[in-house]
C-alpha cells in the first residue's frame, strides 16, 4: 500500500505492507504418548486457516489458530527516490488451547514472550525487516529432558520469524526464515491471501529441544522449509479425503522411500499431510509439492497404471484413499492442474 505522507512531509511518499504467519496443529501431527490426550478429546486439533485472511480478531475468538505473528512495516521515500525514514507495527497475537474432560471444558491462554523486532537493514533503494514472535502454550506439558533438572513442567516454545522487504518504488517482498518445527505454519501476504507453508513439522523433536537456549529468545533459530500453496480444488479435495466414508491409511515415509513407482498398478490417491514428495518420470525430476498437495490421481484416469514414480524427499506422512470415491471430474481437473506444473517446473 502507497499513499502520500500528510501536509507537513512534502514530495514524501510511504508505502507499506504485511506479510502473517498463522500456526495451527493439523490432524495426525501429534506423535508418542501426548497423542492419546488428543486422541481422547481432551486436547483437539485444529481445522486448516482459512485461504484468506479477512478477520484475524474472528479467527482468534474462534480458537482457530495457536498464535499469528503479523509483521507490517512502512517506509517515507522522498521525491529524489532516497528512502527518508522506516519503521514496523503489527506483533504477536496468541491464542489458546481448549482442554476438555467429560462435560467440562477451560480455554488456557497462551503465554506470550516479548516480540523480537531486529534493527531493519537498510541497502540501495530497500529496508528489510525482520520479526520473530511466539511464546508457549498455557497448559503445563510436563516431558523428560536430558540435562537438570531432567523434567520440564512448562510447555515448549514455538515461533516464527518473518522477513519483509520494502524497496523505494512500492514493492514488497517477503518470507518465513525460520520457525518452531511444531506446529504447522501458513504464511499469508500483504492482501491476506495464503501465499506459503512450512513443509514439515516434527513434534518429537519440538518437544524435547525447544525450549531455553534452543529458540530465538536463545542463542538459536531453525531454519524452515516452505513449500507452495495448493490449489482451492485441492484444499475441497482434502476435506473430503480426510473426513469421507472411508477412512484413509496414513503412511510414515523416511527420506528417499518410493511411495509409488512408474509402471506398477496403484488405485490410490495421496494426500500429503507431512514434509516433501518429489514427482519424477523416466528417471527425470519433474516437481516437488508439500503439505495440502494431492497426488496419484491419473492412474485411475489412466487405466491403472502408475505414470510417474513418487518419492519421499523427505520424511513424510501421507494419506491414502481409494480414487473412485472421488468425482470423476474434480480428478480429471486436478490430473490437468499436475500436467501445468510440471511441464513449467520440469
Amino acid at each position: 500500500m502507497s499513499r502520500p505522507v500528510p501536509p507537513g512531509h512534502a514530495e514524501v511518499m510511504r508505502h507499506e505492507s504485511s506479510v502473517t504467519s498463522l500456526s495451527w496443529i493439523p490432524s495426525e501431527a501429534v506423535t508418542g504418548s501426548t497423542r492419546l490426550a488428543f486422541d481422547a478429546g481432551i486436547g483437539h486439533y485444529d481445522d486448516p486457516p482459512p485461504g484468506e485472511i479477512s478477520d484475524l480478531a474472528g479467527l482468534q475468538a474462534a480458537d482457530r489458530f495457536r498464535f499469528a505473528n503479523v509483521l507490517r512495516a512502512w517506509i517515507e521515500v522522498g521525491a529524489d527516490g532516497q528512502i527518508r525514514d522506516a519503521g514496523y507495527s503489527g506483533g504477536g497475537v496468541m491464542g489458546s488451547t481448549t482442554m476438555k474432560l467429560g462435560a467440562l471444558k477451560y480455554r488456557f491462554q497462551a503465554v506470550q514472550l516479548p516480540d523480537l523486532k531486529h534493527d531493519p537493514e537498510h541497502g540501495p533503494g530497500w529496508v528489510r525487516f525482520s520479526q520473530t514472535v511466539g511464546g508457549r502454550t498455557g497448559v503445563p506439558a510436563p516431558r523428560r529432558v536430558g540435562h537438570k533438572p531432567f523434567v520440564q513442567w512448562q510447555a515448549p516454545l514455538v515461533w516464527s520469524t518473518l522477513s519483509l522487504t520494502l524497496h523505494a518504488d512500492g514493492r514488497a517482498e517477503f518470507e518465513m526464515t525460520g520457525a518452531s518445527p511444531f506446529p504447522r505454519h501458513w504464511i499469508y501476504d500483504g492482501a491476506g491471501q495464503l501465499a506459503m507453508k512450512s513443509g514439515l513439522t516434527d513434534f518429537q523433536d519440538w518437544y524435547a529441544h525447544s525450549f531455553g537456549k534452543h529458540s530465538p529468545w536463545g542463542d538459536e533459530d531453525s531454519a524452515a522449509l516452505v513449500t507452495a500453496v495448493e490449489t482451492a480444488l485441492e484444499r475441497t479435495l482434502s476435506v473430503q479425503l480426510m473426513h469421507g466414508a472411508a477412512r484413509p491409511r496414513i503412511l510414515h515415509l523416511k527420506a528417499g522411500q518410493v511411495l509409488v513407482r512408474q509402471g506398477e498398478p496403484g488405485a490410490d490417491v495421496y494426500l500429503v499431510l507431512d514434509g516433501v514428495i518429489r514427482v519424477d518420470r523416466d528417471g527425470e525430476e519433474l516437481a516437488e509439492y508439500g503439505p495440502g498437495a494431492l497426488l496419484g490421481e491419473r492412474a485411475h484416469l489412466e487405466g491403472g497404471v502408475r505414470t510417474s514414480t513418487l518419492t519421499a524427499a523427505t520424511a513424510c506422512r501421507v494419506a491414502a484413499v481409494v480414487a473412485s470415491q472421488f468425482d470423476q471430474g474434480a480428478l480429471t481437473e486436478l490430473a490437468s492442474g499436475h500436467r501445468r506444473e510440471e511441464a513449467v517446473q520440469g
